[in-house]
């Protein structure tokens, strides 16, 4: 009892630390968000003397944010629609067919997930000037090329975990409905692409939420036209002459991320069921 009191204890108090670092910023965003610009440009208080809402409308005229929120659900969704269907069946192949080298491949895969972005991003940028002049086909500064971007290292993840995910679901399902008459794409379909779907939702939302807060390549391979919400909140630091609006600043942050909030609070069983289920392998 003794020992099962302390261990409640140390849960507790660990907890609240864990709560306390993941609380503060977000604390920090709602205050400032609601502070006059001269209270938020100044010493940070907990508690503003000052509620001030007019940043929330200020910040939509400041910037053109809802069109980069725009941006960055067309280039999110894409990328994360497109990744799908390729890492199901990746992962399928892999699982179910004895594929030459699949293991070695796997393992190259997963390595390339050790290497930062950064030193991809000269190499992608002369390659997609290299294709524009060769072939007519811009890359640079549309969706096209930042969509091909964040696939690249997305599928990697989504290929690794999937396969782990279906390595776990026994064959013998599919063995069954072969036995009832279905082909090898109908087995797929309706018994074992049914049992992956938790897998399948936690690849999405990884995908999309790595791709909705990328800032190197979007910093890049963007312009006017195509930039993404974390492009486009630095304009708020200098949107007019030296003045940084810190209250719309923290508006504009705290807004943009609600979507993906939502989203993740929505999917967050099936996230973490597919990752546990991804991570063992039988």
């Amino acid at each position: 009892m003794a020992d099962s009191r302390s261990y409640r204890i140390v849960r507790a108090i660990v907890l609240a630390i864990l709560a306390g670092f993941t609380l503060y910023p977000l604390w920090t965003l709602v205050t400032i968000s609601v502070s006059t610009p001269l209270e938020a440009g100044s010493v940070f208080q907990w508690i503003p003397t000052v509620f001030n809402v007019h940043s929330y409308i200020a910040m939509w005229k400041t910037a053109p944010l809802l069109h980069y929120l725009l941006n960055s659900t067309i280039v999110s969704s894409i990328a994360a629609a497109v990744s799908l269907p390729i890492a199901i069946l990746a992962a399928y192949a892999l699982t179910r067919y004895r594929v030459w080298g699949g293991r070695i491949f796997l393992q190259v895969v997963l390595a390339t997930q050790a290497f930062p972005g950064v030193l991809f991003l000269l190499p992608l940028f002369v390659l997609y000037i290299s294709i524009q002049n060769a072939v007519g086909i811009t890359l640079d500064g549309s969706y096209l090329g930042l969509i091909l971007t964040y696939l690249t290292f997305a599928l990697p993840f989504s290929i690794w975990m999937l396969t782990g995910y279906l390595d776990s679901i026994p064959r013998d399902i599919e063995e069954a409905a072969l036995v009832d008459g279905a082909g090898r794409f109908q087995a797929f379909a309706i018994m074992t692409l049914r049992m992956v779907m938790p897998g399948v939702a936690a690849v999405g939302v990884f995908t999309f939420i790595t791709a909705w807060g990328e800032v190197l390549f979007a910093s890049v391979l963007t312009n006017s036209a195509t930039r993404t919400l974390p492009i486009g909140l630095q304009l708020y630091e200098n949107a007019k002459g030296l003045t940084i609006y810190w209250n719309q600043l923290m508006a504009a942050s705290l807004t943009v991320s609600i979507p993906v909030v939502i989203g993740f609070l929505l999917l967050q069983r099936y996230f973490v069921r597919g990752l546990g289920a991804g991570a063992v392998k039988s």
